[in-house]
Order: structure tokens, then C-alpha cells, then sequence
């Protein structure tokens, strides 16, 4: 009975180092490519963005589920670094945040340029994977960076940002978020109001990657149908398995499927087990979860590393990826499914998108309503002149009675 065990344990073992090994093999061909990482909100808030600081050195950086040596212990070759600024900037320094979070990662690139890449397409991801680098990618995390401001989002465009996240946790004048299916928050826009329609046709144009996680059911639904590109949930889980709004319900996921587009799989406990602990195993399900109801094509990793304080067990860092891959393999994926989780869907979509942008196309130039802002800490410029009907009603009335006052009408 001893031997038999002994024996077992000992082809257990063999087994799992083939799957590793097997793993390590596909990511030296296909690297991951993550969703979601937050390592620039953690230089702003441990050196307050000064990386030439000896604690910011990226070769030796603790107390961080990223660094250099772990990104390659990760075969992490291409990552969307997190431009992120949060609810309270809105109304605010919202703009001048995420301008100084992306010079952040742009630096970071400038700095380490034997490891790091800046890329702003497709390709250049490609050239990145050939060259053993981390293609480095821009995606603004929230779309209060903009301040319901076509002129602004066209600015980031050309700054490096391909894709925006629609709204983080907290409405904007123009989108809905994820709170509002909780009860927290109220609804205001029903989904995407008419200048979020704006917003989203004009990142079709521009060819940013509309990105809808931390939105709300409605706005989920209304950007799907109204691109006309594929679309990303960065940092997204399974709603089914874990009934947190975080997370993406199954009849968004069958939109998922009829439009090509992707659900990058978040490692937070939170939106994995819905509980406080979880597991790579865990994990491993909503990849299973999501590829049953929207298809192979439309799994990817977004791991949320550094921008979450719990991780499953066996997903502690950004190191951890090929034993996650390993379990997939173990689960019976194939190889194509694996090269498309780790890189390849993504990469279908980012060309759709490019396919789909038009910069020959006229932009959309009506802005948002005036009394759709806050205005406590904005000037107006440009609403009082211009020809629209954007004024309040007040505004209005109060002009009409100026003029009937000076032809003796009233």
C-alpha cells in the first residue's frame, strides 16, 4: 500500500512538471499579454513618481506584486500599464493626474529600455515579442481622465492611450458604472447617453480599444451594440461564478461572442471566489466559465496585480503566470487556446480596432451639454458663444426676457 502511494505521488509530480514545462515552451513563442497592471499607481504612491530614486530601482523593487525579474520569471511580453487616477480627481486634476501617469510609464520605457518598449500598435507588439522586450502600452483607467472632452480623448490618443476604461467606480456625465447595478449608485446617463455615444464612435475612429470594465450592465450592453469594433473587459470576471457586479453576466458574455471581442480574467479574490481567499484553481474556472460561454477567442488574462491587496493562492505576483497556463494545459486546453488567452485574442482584437479606425473620417466635435457638468470648478469658455442649444433653461429664459423687455413686450 506504501509503494502504491509512493508511486502515485511520484507520477503526480512528473505529470505537473509537464505541464510546466509544457507551459514554459508555448510562452517562449507566445508571452502573455496582461490587461490590467497598476504598477504606475504604486510608484506615484510609494515614491511619489520619481523613479530615479534607489528604493524605485524596477530590477530590485519590493513589497510589489511587479518587478523586472519577476515580469521575466512571468514571460510577460506585452502589458497594458494602468493611467490611473481615481473618483475623487473628477471634476478636478483628473487630467493633469493621468497626463503625469502616463509620463510615468513613457519613463519607464526611457529608463529600462533593455526590457521595456512604449508601443502604440499591433505590430509593434509583434516586434516587441521578437526582441525579448515588454511591449508597454498605455490604458487610461477611468473616463472622468478625460472630463467629457472629445478634444481631450484625442489628446491621449496621441499621447500613447489605446484603450480607455469607460468609468471606473463613480459615474461620469456620460456613462453609468458598476455601482449603479448594486443600488449604490444612481443611474443617470441609462447605460451611455447620447455624448457617450459620441465618445464611443470617436474611439472607433481614433482606434482606441474600448475597455468596459467597472461599468454598469446597461453601458456594457450599449457599448457592445454600438461599436463597431471589438471591445475588451481588461479586468473582468465571471458573473456566474462570482455574483459580484464586478463581474460580466452570461447573456453579456453571449454579446461577447456575436461581436469578437474579450474578457480579460481578474485575479482579485474578490471577483474570483467572492470571498477573501481563493485559488489559481479558481481562477482556472472563470477561464473555463468564460471560453464555454463566449468561445475560446474571447479569454484573456487581466490580472490586476498591484492594483489589489488579495491574490489566489499560486497567483501571488506577476511570476506566477505559467503555473496558471500549466493548469489550463492540465484542464485539456489546446495549444491554439492557450496561445489565444495568452496573447493571441488580444491581438485579434487590436487589429480589428486598427481595421476599424478612420483618422480621414471627420471627428465628432459636438460637446457635451453644458448642464451636464459640474461646473463648481470649470470655466465655461466657448458655451456662451457657440452656436447650440446647449444652454440651461434658465439661461435661456432669461435671455428671451431681455429681449422681449428691450422690443416692449413685457
Amino acid at each position: 500500500m506504501g509503494t502504491s502511494w509512493w508511486l502515485w505521488a511520484l507520477v503526480a509530480v512528473c505529470t505537473g512538471d509537464q505541464f510546466r514545462d509544457e507551459a514554459e515552451r508555448i510562452m517562449r513563442g507566445t508571452p502573455v499579454i496582461d490587461g490590467h497592471n497598476d504598477l504606475p499607481w504604486r510608484l506615484l504612491t510609494m515614491f511619489n513618481n520619481q523613479l530615479q530614486s534607489e528604493r524605485a530601482n524596477l530590477t530590485i523593487l519590493a513589497n510589489t506584486h511587479t518587478n523586472i525579474p519577476k515580469l521575466r520569471a512571468g514571460f510577460v511580453g506585452g502589458q497594458f500599464w494602468s493611467a490611473y487616477t481615481p473618483c475623487d480627481t473628477q471634476n478636478k486634476d483628473a487630467v493633469k493626474r493621468t497626463l503625469e501617469q502616463i509620463d510615468v510609464i513613457q519613463r519607464m520605457c526611457q529608463m529600462y529600455p533593455e526590457t521595456f518598449v512604449c508601443v502604440t500598435n499591433s505590430a509593434g507588439i509583434r516586434q516587441a515579442f521578437q526582441e525579448g522586450r515588454v511591449a508597454s502600452l498605455v490604458g487610461v483607467e477611468g473616463g472622468h481622465s478625460i472630463d467629457s472632452s472629445l478634444g481631450v480623448l484625442r489628446t491621449l490618443y496621441r499621447l500613447g492611450m489605446r484603450y480607455l476604461t469607460l468609468t471606473h467606480s463613480c459615474n461620469t456625465p456620460w456613462a453609468d458604472n458598476w455601482l449603479v447595478d448594486t443600488g449604490e449608485d444612481k443611474a443617470e446617463s441609462q447605460g451611455l447617453s447620447r455624448f457617450g455615444q459620441s465618445v464611443v464612435k470617436e474611439m472607433n475612429r481614433l482606434g482606441v480599444i474600448i475597455d468596459l470594465a467597472h461599468v454598469s450592465v446597461a453601458t456594457m450592453k450599449d457599448a457592445l451594440r454600438l461599436s463597431t469594433a471589438p471591445v475588451i473587459f481588461s479586468h473582468s470576471s465571471a458573473y456566474s461564478l462570482c455574483q459580484h457586479r464586478r463581474n460580466v453576466p452570461d447573456d453579456v458574455l453571449r454579446l461577447v461572442n456575436q461581436t469578437g471581442s474579450l474578457v480579460m480574467v481578474n485575479f482579485y479574490n474578490d471577483y474570483v471566489s467572492c470571498r477573501p481567499e481563493a485559488t489559481l484553481s479558481q481562477v482556472a474556472d472563470h477561464l473555463d466559465h468564460i471560453k464555454k460561454v463566449a468561445g475560446a477567442g474571447a479569454v484573456g488574462f487581466g490580472g490586476d496585480f498591484d492594483g489589489v491587496s488579495r491574490l489566489p493562492v499560486g497567483l501571488e505576483d506577476v511570476s506566477k503566470y505559467p503555473d496558471l497556463v500549466a493548469e489550463l494545459l492540465r484542464r485539456r486546453w489546446t495549444e491554439t487556446e492557450v496561445r489565444g488567452a495568452l496573447a493571441n485574442n488580444l491581438l485579434r482584437v487590436f487589429e480589428a480596432v486598427e481595421q476599424v479606425s478612420d483618422h480621414t473620417q471627420s471627428p465628432e466635435e459636438e460637446p457635451i451639454p453644458a448642464d451636464q457638468l459640474q461646473a463648481s470648478c470649470r470655466t465655461m469658455y466657448g458655451y456662451s458663444e457657440a452656436p447650440s442649444l446647449h444652454r440651461q433653461p434658465g439661461a435661456l429664459l432669461a435671455s428671451l426676457t431681455t429681449v422681449l423687455l428691450g422690443l416692449g413686450l413685457l
